[in-house]
Formats: structure tokens, sequence, C-alpha cells
């Protein structure tokens, strides 16, 4: 072999070793972020378990573990193949049409896109557990979980994530909506307007918890009634983690680290995201601030308005976190603040009962979260994440409009579809009593009625253990020692 050979063969296998290195490299970075985005699950455990009242802290933890384990097997049978399956960037489809239960896909870069997709469909899943805790049947709960990861969810992914989908930005050039796709580079429309959207069509459907609007006859309460949260330390515990999972949820939808400027992209994805949870927690916080003393004279700073005016900004940024600038970001954040107190203040007029305010943090500002991104997508940016010469309406230009006019579309295809599918599932469940427990089941608690026990033991010692320690108590002998003074005289 002469010494060209030797060299190109050397070359071949450095290059094959730095393809396994960067494949590997790729595969551990879905790895970490999916863990990540798994680990939401325990802040909405947490968060959901500490704005809800002492009674029903079993059923709502209960119902967040088994997100996970539906979501893993509605998504592995039918949902990924639904969302991904057949892809095809040279035609459109409606829904995905092979790959059920992973039958061919055995490869890792393969394997680790399913887990990733899997942990954001268990949390679109989630978000409407929170919405109906304390009044919604343990059936119905698992019958509308497995429809929205096994159907309704995958079809919104297939239309805007897949080569194949009809908003999709990634389908070739001439497929494009209006010639650009939709931008929601993490899914402030995909996932969190999908569980938003159904959390609001369950809730109606559903009905208020009772004592929230009407008494236990039914008639109108003259002012609605706020049941406090049982435990603010769970509901800071999981704001946290819901926002450290928010670093694998969008700087890990590059679904890569090794090609060049994907590192570029997830860096910006963690600093934007960083700037609009920021923004929108103080917005928040110092808007329901500024309102309560207009109305009341006092000063108070809410805690509620806080937390969750931070995750509104988490949700409003995940469209755009990848072409958006860090100040177009803060904006962003300032207004998902003012979206949720609106969203949830309009939730109180129409007596749309939500017992964690999960619709203003996820419809609302996933609607305003892709809307942000056809008004604040920086042309540059967009090149950098998406290849393509699309930018925001505020940054003027040809297709200014354009991108715009298909975040606008997206959102009324979400709200359309969604409502075609859940409303008539909702009614069904609902009218077939499967829907809601019992009233007297509802007033003494979902943990006690359905899951052999309250959460918290507070019963305390028996009186038969008191009388016996205070019996014991007072038979003991105190020996006072006597002082020098008393000893001397």
């Amino acid at each position: 072999m002469s010494d060209l050979e030797t060299l190109s063969a050397s070359v071949t296998a450095l290059e094959e070793s730095i393809a396994t290195t960067n494949g590997g490299l790729d595969v551990f970075y879905l790895l970490f972020a999916g863990a990540m985005v798994f680990f939401m699950q325990a802040g909405f455990a947490m968060l959901c378990a500490g704005s809800i009242r002492a009674k029903n802290v079993k059923n709502i933890m209960l119902k967040n573990i088994l997100d996970a384990c539906g979501g893993a097997v509605g998504f592995w049978t039918i949902g990924y193949a639904f969302a991904y399956g057949g892809a095809d960037s040279s035609k459109l489809t409606f829904i995905g049409n092979s790959d059920f239960v992973l039958a061919n896909i055995h490869d890792g870069g393969s394997l680790i896109g399913w887990f990733f997709q899997f942990a954001f469909a268990a949390t679109a899943a989630t978000i409407v557990a929170g919405t109906v805790a304390e009044r919604c049947k343990f059936e119905a709960y698992i019958a509308y979980s497995l429809m929205l990861t096994g159907f309704v969810y995958p079809v919104v992914v297939h239309s805007i994530w897949s080569s194949s989908g009809f908003l999709s930005a990634f389908t070739d050039d001439e497929n494009k909506f209006l010639g650009s796709g939709m931008i929601d580079f993490a899914g402030s429309g995909v996932v969190h307007m999908t569980g938003g959207v159904t959390a609001l069509f369950a809730a109606k459907i559903l009905g208020p918890r009772i004592g929230r609007f009407y008494d236990a006859d039914g008639n109108e309460l003259p002012e609605p009634v706020s049941f406090p949260p049982h435990s603010v330390a769970l509901q800071v515990l999981g704001t946290f983690i819901l926002w450290v999972g928010w670093y694998g949820f969008n700087p890990g939808s590059t679904l890569g680290i090794s090609p060049a400027g994907y590192a570029d992209v997830a860096a910006l994805c963690a600093v934007t995201t960083t700037l609009a949870a920021a923004s929108g927690s103080v917005s928040a916080m110092m808007t329901d601030m500024i309102m309560t003393r207009k109305a009341t004279g006092e000063t108070m700073y809410d805690i509620t308005m806080c937390m969750n005016g931070a995750l509104s900004g988490l949700v409003g940024i995940t469209a755009g976190c990848s072409v958006c600038e860090p100040w177009a970001a803060f904006v962003i954040g300032i207004i998902a603040g003012w979206v949720y107190i609106f969203f949830s203040s309009l939730l109180v007029k129409l007596k749309i009962d939500d017992a964690v305010d999960a619709i203003p943090v996820h419809f609302g500002n996933g609607m305003w979260g892709c809307i942000a991104t056809g008004l604040f997508a920086s042309p540059g940016l967009v090149a950098n994440a998406y290849g393509t010469p699309n930018n925001g309406l505020f940054y003027g230009g040809a297709n200014a409009g354009k991108l715009l006019g298909v975040e606008i579309v997206g959102v009324l295809f979400i709200i359309g579809w969604v409502g075609v599918i859940m409303i008539p599932y909702f009614m069904l469940l609902n009218a077939m009593g499967l829907f809601r427990v019992d009233a007297l089941e509802e007033e003494v608690g979902l943990d006690i009625s359905h899951h052999k026990g309250a959460a918290y033991d507070m019963s305390g010692p028996s009186e038969d253990a008191k009388e016996k320690y205070e019996i014991s108590t007072s038979q003991r002998k105190l020996v006072v020692p006597a002082d020098d003074g008393e000893e001397n005289a």
C-alpha cells in the first residue's frame, strides 16, 4: 500500500471516529436534556400538590405519576408513529403512519429521539391534571390522558414539527405554508397551548369545585371563594424545579449539540429562557401589587403571582427562544406576566374553575409565545436556527408579515383541532357519569374517598396515651436544691 493510500485510509478512519464520537455526544446531550424535561414531572407534582387542599394531595400525586406511565405507553404504541412516522419533506400528510411500537427503530439516535419526545408528550397531559384537580374521576383522567398523548397531541406535533406537516418549517421550501412554516422551537403552541386548551375545555364541561362560584345547592355566590393552597413551600419548590427543567426543554430542542452552530443556538436559548422567566415573574407580581394598592390602598406582594409569572415567561419564550434577541426575551416575559393576569381574571369572570391557574399560564401564554415569535424573530437568528430568511414583523422587510400570519394560523389550528376532538370526548365522559366525582366524595376529599386515607397523618397521640403521660408526669418528684442563704440560716 502506497503512502497516499495509507494516508487516505487514516483520514477515513479518523472521519468515522469523529462521526461516531459526535453521534454519541448528541445522544448523551438528548439523554441529559430529556431527563431534565422528564424531571419537570416532579415540578408539576410539587406545584399541583401545594396549590390544592390537603385532602386531595394523594390524588393529584398519583395522577402525576401516571402521566409518565400513560404517556410512555401511549407514545410508544401509537403516539410517536402518528407524530413522526413516515415523515417525508417532499410531501405533506395529516398524520404519521409507521413505526408503531417503535418496530423499525433500532439506532441510538432514533431511540433517544423517542425518549426526548415522550417527555414532551407527558408534559402536555400533566397540564390538564392540575386544572381539573379535586373533582375529576380517576377513570376520566386515565381516558383523556391516553387520548391526548396517543392521538390529539401527536397530530399537532406532526403538523408543526414533522417534516411532512402542513405548518412545518422543516418541509421542502415549495411546501412551506406561506413560504415560511411555523416557528415553534420548543413548543409554546405544540406542547403548552395544546395542554392548556384541553384544560380549558375540560374545566368548562366538568364545572367548578363545590363552593368556588356556587353553593352546594347550585346558587350563585355573591363573590367567588378562593381555596388557599395548603403548602406554599411545595409550590415554590415545584416552580424552581420547572424552571430548572426548562433548561432541558428549550436548549435541548436543538436535538443535538455537535453540528456547527448548534451550541450557539442552545446557549442563546438558555439566556432567553432565563430573562423571560425573570421578567415575567417581576412583571406579574409588581403589576398585581399596583392593582391591589389602587383598589384597597394597601401594598401587598403576592407570591402566587411571582411564581406563575415566572412560569408564564417560560411558556411565552418557548416558541421563540432560539430566534429572539435577549432584549426581546425580556420584553416577551414582561408581557407574559400581563397575559397571565388578564387570563386569570377572565376565568373568574367566566366562572371557569382552574385549581392551579394552568390555563392562563399554558394556554394564554402559549398563544402569546407563538404570536411573539411572529413579532420579535430576528432574521439573523432565524437563519442560524432554521436556515431560512424569515423574520418577525418588527424587523420589517418583504417577509415580515408572513411569519406572523403563519403563527396565527398555527394558534387557530391548535384550538380548532383540540376542540373538535376533546369537546365531544369530554361531553361523552360527562354524559356517561364518568367525568366528575360524587358531591359527597368531593366534600370529604379524594384521598379518603378514593385512595385509602389522607396524605398526611394529623391524628397525633391517642387520648389514652396522653392520659397516661399526664399521670406519669404528675407522679414525678421534683427536688429543688436549697440556695446558700437558706443553708447558712
